[in-house]
């Protein structure tokens, strides 16, 4: 024979599911995993008896396929179902069970709350199994895509554009009108009309967006998602999306807290870094954060909560000719924190009234107190033009937040080294979800339901890493060793089941002997 034999189609084997899937499959783990959790305890919503109709499908059901289509790629309901249907290894781990592909996307939707904590729970597992140091965090953040498109997302001057649009276009149409009566042409007063009205109803649809976006407060809004935001993605590249944030331990590359938020870094530090501390229930630990994440106030949270902070410094603003100088930044001044007073580099001395002043920002959260400092001297300083345009001469604010802001700034420079880690440590995650493995987007709506995917995300590039460590043996050792406070009493059920075989055996062989009797 030239070439290798197949086995025909019509050949019959004795083989079972077990036959086909190895020993090191990840399928074993995902398997062991969800049948040692008490789902219920979590917070996943369970599948009830109905009076009528046919028996639910068990809530891990859904669980394990969620799992091991994210594990391979794959996140549509509709795609999973065709899974269920051909896939050996998914028959394996649902025994043969076909959920349709609308209770399959209801689940998924139905427990984002679940799923977080499922998250969180996996990540003390890991812990647990000494995966996770828990001694230096990475922080960053990554845009999602939104299930909501540009044009469905205004903002006031966007709104502005439209209307005056509106308006402009209607004048032109009525101006037509007015030269039409004459002519008496009824096809082209029709159409015009028919435009006019078409611009009447699309300003009422902007009027209302308007009095919406007032309403809210939120500098925009979007009409497909809500909740979804037009963010910064790179660069002057705006999508409307989501931000990803995640805290990533540097032991092993492991992501040990994730949330998902609709605004940029700048105010999000404080919230990832404590939830690091509260997964890991951590005394203390060093977090390594790029600069757009660099705010007094976040800082300042960080240090009250014993977290230790190397956030980098962001650029000086630009010198030009009639501006400040690089050799006069405020960098340049020194500040003496026992008389509470600055001085620049000509060696003058500012000081301050002691007033606190306050700085308001868009929201509440965002505003501080600041002080204050000035010197008579810059009238007659003879490099005022090199320092300030201003008439008054040099001012300088010192925020609520600065001594903290100070001290960090001192551990960026003296840990350079350190900080250049931070790259390596969580970078390489959002390059594997987004370009691998596809996950750049999402296609639920509303700020919970992604969260509740996004967690997903994290918790299966976990399983896949950890495995990818210990591998699915070892790894099922350490689970099988595992104590946690939502494992299952799968003794219990044992012991259950095994009574319940016990008593029908005695009941098969009770009736057995009474049918001999009556034959007899």
């Amino acid at each position: 024979m030239q070439h290798i034999q197949g086995i025909a189609r019509n050949q019959m084997q004795v083989s079972s599911l077990e036959d086909s899937i190895g020993q090191d499959n990840p399928v074993r783990f995902i398997d062991a995993f969800v049948n040692s959790i008490d789902l219920e305890k979590i917070g996943f919503t369970p599948r009830v008896l109905k009076t009528e109709g046919r028996p639910s499908f068990d809530t891990k059901v859904f669980l394990k396929i969620y799992l091991y289509g994210y594990l391979n790629g794959i996140r549509s309901s509709r795609r999973l179902e065709k899974e269920c249907l051909r896939n050996i290894e998914l028959q394996w781990l649902l025994e043969a069970i076909c959920p349709n592909y609308h209770s399959i996307a209801d689940f998924r939707k139905d427990n984002p709350k679940a799923l977080k904590q499922l998250f969180k729970l996996f990540v003390s597992f890991l812990k647990d199994a000494e995966l996770i140091a828990g001694e230096t965090i990475a922080i960053d953040g990554t845009k999602s895509r939104a299930h909501n498109g540009k044009k469905s997302n205004f903002n006031q001057k966007k709104i502005d554009k439209h209307l005056e649009y509106i308006e402009t276009k209607t004048q032109e149409y009525l101006s037509a009108l007015a030269q039409n009566d004459d002519q008496e042409t009824s096809t082209t007063v029709t159409n015009i009309q028919q435009k006019i009205e078409r611009l009447k109803q699309n300003k009422i649809k902007y009027e209302l967006l308007e009095e919406q976006l007032k309403t809210s407060g939120e500098p925009q809004v979007s009409t497909t998602d809500c909740d979804a935001r037009a963010l910064l993605v790179q660069g002057q590249v705006v999508e409307v999306s989501y931000n990803i944030q995640a805290a990533v331990d540097d032991k092993h590359n492991l992501v040990v807290a994730t949330h998902t938020i609709n605004r940029n870094d700048k105010n999000a530090l404080s919230a990832i870094a404590l939830e690091a501390k509260e997964n890991l229930n951590l005394e203390t630990f060093t977090a390594l954060v790029d600069k757009g994440y660099h705010n007094g106030r976040e800082i300042a949270s960080c240090k009250e909560n014993n977290i230790t902070t190397i956030v980098a410094q962001p650029d000086q603003g630009k010198s030009n000719e009639n501006g400040t100088q690089p050799e006069y930044f405020v960098t340049k001044f020194i500040y003496n924190k026992e008389e509470n007073t600055y001085t620049c580099p000509q060696g003058q001395t500012l000081s301050t009234t002691g007033r606190w002043h306050k700085k308001t920002g868009r929201t509440e959260e965002s505003g501080y107190m600041y002080q204050k400092y000035r010197t008579p001297a810059c009238k007659t300083c003879p490099v005022k033009s090199q320092c300030t345009s201003r008439t008054g001469g040099r001012e300088i604010d010192r925020s609520q937040y600065a001594d903290a802001v100070e001290e960090n700034n001192k551990r960026y420079k003296a840990n350079q080294q350190l900080y250049r880690k931070r790259q390596e440590i969580n970078e390489h995650i959002f390059g594997t979800i987004k370009r691998k493995w596809g996950y750049n987007h999402t296609n639920l709506i509303g700020l919970e339901k992604v969260n509740g995917e996004h967690s997903l995300i994290m918790l299966v590039y976990n399983i896949k890493r950890s495995i990818n460590i210990l591998g699915v043996p070892e790894l099922l050792a350490k689970l099988k060793a595992w104590n946690s406070p939502y494992k299952r009493k799968v003794l219990f059920l044992i012991k259950t089941t095994y009574i319940k075989l016990f008593l029908a055996t005695i009941l098969f062989k009770t009736s057995q002997s009474k049918s001999k009797i009556s034959i007899a």
